[in-house]
């Protein structure tokens, strides 16, 4: 299948000679929802901003469902949707006025049952006739949605879309994204909200200091980068890790009364059953263990982690 999003060696050099992103080759599969993570200023938005149209690259090529956006432009853009970071709205326009302008922009001709669809589905409907600046800050971001999908693109990038949105409506949001991809909306989302991603997309990619560090479906990601950790709860305290166990890279907790152990998940063995044996003939009795298994945020750290130490 043809990807929805072809991104070609793209990269973007600024007058000032900062080079914010280096070469990006990037596909995204049609009808999925993909996480772009990074730290601030690692080029997600510039990236973001160039398949929008909003900034030129310097180099590469990229095109939306086959059409390419520069030789195309117009076309290109009425297949894409973006809700930006900040909010910027006609203060004293109301939400049903501002959401069919919107629309109006894109050429298409009016359609109020589409506009109500939209607004029932962002729980909007009862505030269509409220003035902008008498939302609150979520609801403002949900106006933001729904003037992205107004002119009924195939693709939708959201940008931070939860900055700023408190949990319940952040969880409410999510919802609301898994509904536009069952009705077969692609969306690419940014965020610093490692359980966003965690919580929603099929695949991550991690960029940094402009490189795309890593592209890989989530579930796989995490079995291949996570690590998990053994917690030993001991009887008694240890001073220090005895010498005989350095070979398994142990960690003594500040109050001598706990282990850890790190481990992969993919290896084929986990070196567990001859850990006990060694604590075993020390003479170290257990209280309890458990098992903890590496969160997404702890890969998305070590990568970019690893990439700065190697650069």
């Amino acid at each position: 299948m043809q990807p929805i999003i072809k991104i070609e060696e793209v990269g973007k050099t600024y007058a000032s000679g900062f080079t914010a992103l280096k070469a990006i080759d990037l596909e995204i599969h049609r009808g999925e929802i993909f996480a772009l993570l990074g730290p601030n200023g690692a080029g997600k938005t510039t990236l973001i901003s160039i398949i929008c149209g909003i900034v030129n690259a310097t180099s590469g090529r990229i095109t939306a469902d086959g059409v390419d956006i520069v030789d195309n432009y117009r076309k290109a853009r009425s297949l894409i949707g973006l809700v930006p970071q900040e909010l910027t709205t006609d203060a004293f326009e109301s939400v049903l006025n501002t959401v069919s302008f919107s629309r109006g922009l894109f050429g298409k001709p009016a359609d109020p049952a589409y506009i109500e669809k939209i607004l029932r589905q962002l729980s909007l409907w009862d505030k269509r006739n409220s003035k902008m600046l008498a939302l609150s800050g979520g609801m403002k971001r949900r106006v933001m949605i729904a003037k992205a999908l107004s002119h009924e693109p195939s693709i939708l990038f959201l940008d931070e879309p939860t900055a700023g949105v408190d949990v319940e409506l952040r969880r409410d949001m999510w919802e609301m994204v898994r509904g536009l991809r069952e009705n077969g909306v692609t969306i690419i989302l940014t965020t610093h909200y490692i359980e966003e991603a965690e919580e929603m997309a099929d695949r991550i990619g991690v960029i940094n200091r402009g490189e795309l560090v890593l592209v890989e479906d989530k579930h796989r990601l995490m079995q291949q980068l996570g690590q998990k950790q053994l917690h030993l709860h001991l009887q008694t305290p240890l001073n220090e890790v005895p010498a005989a166990l350095a070979p398994y890279n142990l960690t003594l907790s500040e109050d001598g009364e706990q282990l850890t152990y790190h481990f992969d998940t993919h290896q084929e063995t986990s070196g567990i059953a001859k850990l006990l044996r060694a604590l075993s003939d020390l003479g170290i009795d257990l209280k309890d263990l458990q098992s903890k298994q590496s969160s997404l945020e702890e890969i998305f750290v070590s990568l970019v982690q690893g990439r700065s130490e190697q650069g």
